[in-house]
């Protein structure tokens, strides 16, 4: 039973809620405020996953390579434009908070890479899935229930419809965890989260809007992050050592 999975898109989805209902009452310096104290919650997590690293130079090539991956085929533009396509739909039932375009843009992108691809949820997805321990999910539901509050300030109620992609792409890693995990050494799973911290940190740096990563294009990292892992470990290494 997917319960962490579960739990940590209902915190999305209620803290969305939350937001849209009570955006209007709270300050702009409140939300200005507690988007910086997520972004430093959003940076610690990434610390604290890349503190964990096995191989600096296959983490880092991992980074590298996947972000020119993502720039060469406008990952970052194909995710805009789907969470805009998403809340186009949303906003004829609900209708939206826009007041600055390009602001908003830059705020779903945050939201939407924050909330699905953070290397602390994929990863604990597959452990979920793997060995039924939730704590990981569950850890990180209580900090996402804040942060999709302040999100939905600015956004809206689109926030809780992130929702969605994030419980279709959590529960594919975990249904298919059972064929990911025995292939993974615990180097490799090292550098899978550490290169998710490196994502975390990007985005935090875009919360508390010091610098504009292009942490969608930065996703493909986490696909490479594990092959390159093993490929370092087991024939570069050998040479180097």
């Amino acid at each position: 039973m997917p319960i962490g999975v579960l739990v940590n898109a209902f915190s999305i989805f209620v803290g969305g809620l939350i937001g849209n209902v009570v955006g209007s009452k709270l300050s702009s310096k409140v939300i200005e405020s507690m988007n910086t104290v997520f972004g430093a919650c959003a940076m610690s997590m990434g610390i604290s996953s890349i503190v964990l690293m096995s191989n600096l130079p296959a983490v880092m090539l991992s980074v590298i390579v996947g972000t020119a991956v993502g720039l060469a085929i406008h990952l970052g533009d194909k995710i805009t434009a789907g969470g805009l396509c998403m809340e186009k739909g949303i906003s004829k039932i609900f209708p939206g908070k826009k007041e600055n375009e390009e602001e908003y843009k830059k705020q779903l992108v945050t939201a939407i890479v924050l909330f699905c691809a953070s290397g602390t949820g994929i990863y604990g997805s597959i452990v979920s899935g793997m060995t039924g321990d939730h704590s990981i999910l569950l850890a990180k539901s209580i900090m996402d229930i804040a942060t999709a509050l302040i999100f939905a300030c600015s956004l809206g109620i689109v926030t809780s419809f992130i929702a969605i992609p994030q419980l279709i792409i959590f529960l594919l890693l975990f249904v298919f965890a059972n064929i990911i995990y025995p292939f993974c050494s615990d180097s490799m799973i090292n550098d899978f989260k550490a290169c998710g911290g490196v994502l975390l940190i990007a985005t935090g740096f875009r919360m508390i809007r010091v610098k504009d990563f292009p942490v969608a294009d930065m996703i493909p990292a986490m696909v490479l992050a594990m092959p390159v892992s093993f490929l370092w470990t087991t024939y570069i290494l050998p040479l180097v050592s």
